[in-house]
């Protein structure tokens, strides 16, 4: 993923379209949108934390093309969180995600029961080793892993922390919301069960919704295996079950800003 493979951004409202970036690790291309925070341009001595979120069709209100007409809405709420200086300033990359074959990019193993996944590893390879390094030419970044956040939900979820653990000199904080413990008879949890050597330097967040059954099963069960495994509740550690909350982007929409909070507080 080369500067010069990928083709002119376009504006979207406040936002910046890479359309259709191209790796060598993946079939598919994948849509990338920015958001800068603001003031970007007025101070170009200043570098920025960055987050990386996955499926971003879903993720921000000025970009046109959720396909659930629901969107997180991250950017308005950063953009609000930020000038009330509860947040640091912030650049949000959202990777869109590449359709039918979004499960077989978001799982880290393949599932005989859903005959699908296994390309997590893949697509955790092209963000940190083509996208990553092209945001940071391209804008005005903080580079170390205590400034790099991942958040994803649902599958989204699982990805996340898989890419952590594989990847915790890159990705340093990570948001989990609502993740998909249970793929593959839960292995996820296996692999935190079985890892070698010392707990990676990762600050996390879990939650779930009160009304997502399944989702709630797998979160209390990973939460108390973070904790066997040394994270510590209320330091590098948080977990929140929310009252009434559904599996879907508003609610995760609602909660996106106490992410944000956790994350990266001023």
């Amino acid at each position: 993923m080369s500067s010069e493979a990928i083709a002119q951004p376009s504006a979207v409202g406040g936002l910046v379209h890479y359309a259709g970036i191209n790796s060598r690790y993946l079939e598919q291309p994948h849509d990338v949108v920015v958001c800068t925070p603001p003031g970007y341009d007025r101070d170009t001595s200043l570098h920025y934390p960055v987050v990386y979120l996955h499926d971003g069709q879903n993720v921000f209100d000025e970009y046109p093309m959720a396909p659930f007409g629901v969107q997180w809405g991250i950017d308005t709420t950063a953009r609000a969180l930020m000038h009330a200086g509860a947040i640091q300033p912030l650049i949000l990359v959202a990777i869109g995600n590449a359709g039918r074959e979004r499960i077989d990019e978001y799982t880290p193993t393949r599932d005989a029961g859903h005959d699908a996944g296994g390309l997590a590893d893949r697509y955790g390879q092209m963000v940190a080793y083509e996208l990553k390094p092209f945001i940071d030419r391209t804008f005005r970044t903080k580079r170390g892993a205590r400034d790099t956040a991942m958040i994803g939900s649902s599958l989204g979820g699982l990805l996340t922390l898989h890419l952590g653990l594989t990847h915790p000199a890159v990705f340093g904080k990570l948001a989990l919301m609502s993740p998909s413990v249970w793929w593959d008879d839960r292995w996820i949890v296996r692999q935190l069960v079985t890892a070698v050597g010392g707990r990676p330097d990762l600050t996390i967040w879990l939650d779930v919704g009160s009304l997502e059954k399944r989702m709630l099963r797998g979160a209390r069960l990973l939460c108390r295996v973070l904790q066997r495994r040394g994270w510590r509740l209320g330091e590098d550690l948080e977990y929140v079950e929310v009252e009434h909350a559904l599996h879907d982007e508003r609610s995760w929409g609602r909660r996106i800003g106490s992410v944000l909070r956790f994350l990266f507080p001023t």
